[in-house]
């Protein structure tokens, strides 16, 4: 696609993802780092999951999104350049597109660079005017992406509620790398989970159809493919729960038996009952997590939310 600059490729080793799973399932309580979901098929599972019935943020957003892209367009202006952290199938960002006069540029950032580079190409054949700079890369880390010149700013558009997969003080951390690449008097539309009922919030992570299951389990496929693991998958099961003291949702894959796994050489025990930790999935309120965006060195511009308090969109910008 000649719209297409190129494809700049920061990808995580296979050595960097042997040490995170290695380091995460030796620690007391075993954990693996949920950016590690979004191989292609993690990443097709999670689109699937986006149109699940159970799974309201995904449609609650686009409706926001759809609803208010006239005040988000006159908010970013012309000529801004676009920068979507961990962008999967770039649905979203449609939106904006349709909406924004004459971006100088859109540049997706996401881990999967299959699922990247392929939804790249859809989005280059439905915008032809518009230059597209692909980053394969993990978007929660400090990243020096290639200057434009001559672009009045630079627009964070972070959606999705993914903030919500970082602790707190993480999410803090996060925000501050953005601010940093936006610069100052740069901006950052994000989409914020909110604090609701317990029962809307586990339906959503425990479908019935169990896509979210074979979601989760799949972490598990991608070392045995990659790593030369030898999980028995159909001895673990989906596990999620919300816990309202800590405000989140947690996933965990529980194990069914006493079981050892190896990979690459090292082996790890699992008791019948014994968990790991794959994600969290924060719910904020909206001051509350205004409160944090604000020690991150973001302005609040405007709020809004959908008429059921399910989900906030927040544009800030660099102060």
């Amino acid at each position: 696609m000649q719209n297409i600059e190129k494809i700049y490729d920061y990808a995580p080793t296979e050595e960097r993802f042997m040490d995170a799973v290695v380091d995460g399932l030796s620690q007391e309580q075993k954990q693996l780092p949920c950016k590690f979901f979004y191989d292609a098929e993690g990443s097709k599972l999670f689109d699937a999951i986006c149109e699940l019935d159970e799974y309201y943020p995904t449609r609650t957003e686009l409706a926001l999104l759809e609803s208010h892209s006239g005040e988000i367009a006159e908010l970013i202006g012309p000529g801004a350049e676009l920068i979507e952290f961990g962008c999967g199938s770039l649905q979203k960002i449609r939106v904006l597109l349709s909406a924004v006069k004459d971006p100088a540029a859109f540049v997706p950032i996401d881990i999967s660079r299959e699922h990247l580079v392929q939804s790249a190409k859809d989005l280059a054949e439905e915008f032809p005017a518009l230059t597209l700079r692909p980053v394969v890369a993990d978007y929660t880390q400090p990243l020096d992406l290639p200057t434009m010149e001559s672009v009045p700013k630079r627009v964070g558009f972070f959606p999705g509620s993914t903030i919500g997969n970082f602790t707190r003080p993480e999410a803090v951390r996060f925000l501050k790398v953005v601010a940093d690449i936006v610069g100052r008097g740069g901006e950052l539309l994000i989409g914020v989970d909110l604090k609701k009922d317990e029962a809307t919030l586990n339906a959503a992570y425990n479908d019935q159809e169990g896509v979210t299951a074979a979601f989760n389990l799949n972490i598990l496929e991608r070392i045995n493919r990659e790593l030369g693991g030898d999980f028995d998958v159909d001895a673990f099961r989906h596990h999620a729960f919300y816990t309202k003291e800590r405000g989140r949702i947690e996933m965990h894959i529980e194990s069914l038996k006493d079981q050892t796994v190896r990979i690459n050489g090292s082996s790890f025990d699992f008791e019948p009952g014994e968990t790991i930790h794959t994600e969290n999935s924060h719910k904020y309120g909206v001051e509350e997590f205004l409160i944090y965006a604000g020690e991150a060195g973001f302005d609040p511009v405007q709020t809004w939310t959908d008429p059921n308090n399910l989900f906030s969109i927040h544009y800030l910008r660099v102060c």
